[in-house]
């Protein structure tokens, strides 16, 4: 008998420190015990999962990758069936849901609204039989280093909560602008996260700037134009209403991200277009549905994380309701694409086809400040109106290009390979030289900003002049077939004219700089010579003297004219190392 209570005993004490019992946990989060007006520290956040996946077998915490700030991007997955095998996950036949909160940690309403979401869910029977056939995933803060830097004063506009992070992370980037060129540790992480869950539907929760409206909520869903074809109608015709009644019946009101700067929303407003710097245009490179939460600065915290908490119930209603229809669409989506013989990588909203709807508001009008010299912008809440207004949120492509069969990338650019190998991207490299019929690309026009801009000094309205040739490539250098699952991310990138190339973002700067050149007093007799033996170049330059004034009273020039027809001439300048192969 002693034998076998010794026995019990020991098995009753192993099972205790295996996993602690629910009861030893206190799951009332800051937010809760401080009647919505604080929100938790990082380690806080982080002992929180941890503490509910020791509790919940229905709960998985991971740690994947690294950020700046040394502290690893950890994931939180909700299955009802308690698997933890990041990769089984993408084989059930389940939704996948992935949100993002803390990006900018001074904006902390996701925070907690995805803390009380999931414990909300575990802790119920019947929500975990509702999202049966959903996976969620949850990264708890993601710009850790913001999150550290912890302050009661750089949101000057915004109504609580009584601390919180920073916009920029340990290096001081805004991390909503750096999905597609990846100068961060963050960034990676995120891409590693993405592509291992590989979401159906995406949430971004931010706090909207801007003007002062009735609502606390705003959505800000990717553009659907630019998602594109069933999927993009999808989004804007079954996803948004949906998710839009749903707060409805919660009695929430809810209007598009109101996109005004310098003016007031009555006068209408276009939607917001997120380019793939931003999180859900580059999620939507991949076929996911994205959107944005934007709560609203001026609102109440423990407001904004209400209605943050019901979108999200919202968007995981319409994830398990129309589960096999965004299967079956984001499937078909990808064989659109290939069947594609061009693809937009420019648009601007139309302003001819406008949706109309009643917008919320309070009447503005511009005031003697009491504090400088000027008028200053004044909303008054006493008058409260309902106007219907335009929101021009459907756009129509500017600029489209030819989808090659393939692009070629010279060997040596490891940056570009880096980013191309950590999205998933498919290459093989040459293994001996090898001749195609190519396009080459040399940059005609550019401009670029004046002032840094996360870091970089970004080139926009850019152009280029193509050729056809036979090219002959090196060993190493990398051929990308196009007709895989990152298209989208392939064309975006290397398209030197689409808004957030590789070249736009400067990682081919060097091109854009002669490395040798000439000097005047000796090139002049080359120069002679080239003249007076082609003829072609001859007429040119006549030309150009005739009637360019400018050039023809200055002889440097002229030489440089001449010296950029000849031979001497350096090939690599303003040659793009990327060819299209059709």
């Amino acid at each position: 008998m002693k034998k076998l209570s010794l026995l019990l005993f020991v098995i009753l004490i192993t099972a205790c420190n295996s996993k602690k019992q629910k009861s030893q946990y206190d799951f009332t989060t800051l937010f809760e015990k401080s009647k919505g007006t604080e929100t938790p520290v990082y380690s806080e956040v982080i002992d929180y999962y941890k503490n509910l996946a020791e509790a919940y077998s229905e709960i998985s915490l991971f740690e994947i990758g690294e950020t700046d700030s040394g502290f690893p991007l950890h994931l939180v997955i909700f299955n009802n069936e308690g698997q933890s095998n990041l990769t089984s996950l993408k084989r059930l036949d389940k939704t996948r849901i992935l949100i993002n909160n803390g990006i900018h940690p001074g904006e902390s309403d996701g925070i907690d609204a995805s803390m009380l979401l999931l414990r909300d869910i575990v802790q119920n029977d019947s929500l975990k039989k509702v999202y049966s056939n959903t996976i969620i995933g949850v990264i708890p803060v993601y710009n850790v280093g913001g999150a550290l830097n912890r302050n009661s004063h750089s949101r000057a506009n915004q109504n609580g909560p009584k601390e919180y992070g920073f916009r920029g992370n340990a290096r001081n980037f805004d991390l909503n602008r750096d999905f597609i060129k990846q100068d961060t540790k963050n960034a990676a992480a995120f891409t590693e996260i993405f592509h291992l869950f590989d979401p159906e539907i995406f949430i971004d929760n931010h706090v909207s700037n801007g003007a002062d409206y009735q609502y606390a909520i705003t959505h800000l869903f990717t553009q659907h134009n630019k998602l594109g074809g069933t999927l993009g109608n999808l989004l804007e015709k079954e996803m948004r209403p949906f998710i839009e009644n749903h707060l409805a019946e919660k009695n929430i009101s809810i209007t598009p991200y109101v996109n005004v700067w310098g003016s007031t929303p009555e006068k209408g407003f276009s939607q917001f277009y997120d380019s793939p710097r931003y999180s859900t245009g580059y999620t939507t490179l991949f076929n996911t549905l994205g959107f944005m939460v934007e709560t609203h600065m001026l609102k109440p915290y423990n407001i904004r994380v209400e209605q943050t908490y019901e979108i999200m119930i919202g968007a995981l209603n319409f994830g398990e309701t129309f589960r096999k229809n965004i299967k079956n669409l984001r499937a078909k989506s990808l064989n659109q694409l290939y069947k594609q013989k061009k693809y937009p990588i420019s648009f601007v909203p139309d302003r001819n086809n406008p949706s109309k709807f009643n917008f919320k508001g309070y009447e503005a009008s511009y005031i003697d400040s009491k504090v400088t010299t000027g008028k200053r912008l004044f909303y008054d809440r006493n008058k409260p109106f309902t106007k219907e207004i335009e929101y021009f949120n459907n756009f129509i492509p500017v600029k489209e290009i030819d989808v090659p069969k393939a692009y070629v990338l010279e060997g040596g650019w490891h940056k570009v390979v880096q980013r191309l190998e950590n999205n998933k991207i498919e290459f093989i490299q040459f293994k001996k030289d090898t001749t195609i019929l190519s396009e080459i690309q040399h940059i005609k026009d550019y401009s670029t900003r004046k002032s840094a801009y996360e870091g970089h000094y970004l080139h926009y309205d850019t152009s280029v002049d193509k050729t056809i040739k036979e090219v002959t490539f090196k060993k190493g250098d990398i051929y990308i077939p196009t007709q895989q699952k990152g298209i989208r991310y392939i064309i975006e990138t290397l398209e030197a004219s689409a808004p957030d190339s590789f070249f736009n973002w400067n990682f081919f700067d060097t091109v854009l700089q002669r490395k040798e050149g000439f000097s005047a007093y000796v090139f002049e007799d080359i120069a002679e010579k080239i003249l007076n033996e082609n003829p072609i170049i001859k007429d040119a330059f006549d030309s150009k003297m005739k009637n360019d004034e400018n050039f023809a009273n200055n002889s440097y020039a002229q030489l440089n004219f001449i010296y950029k027809q000849s031979p001497h001439y350096e090939k690599a300048h303003l040659k793009l190392p990327i060819y299209k192969i059709y």
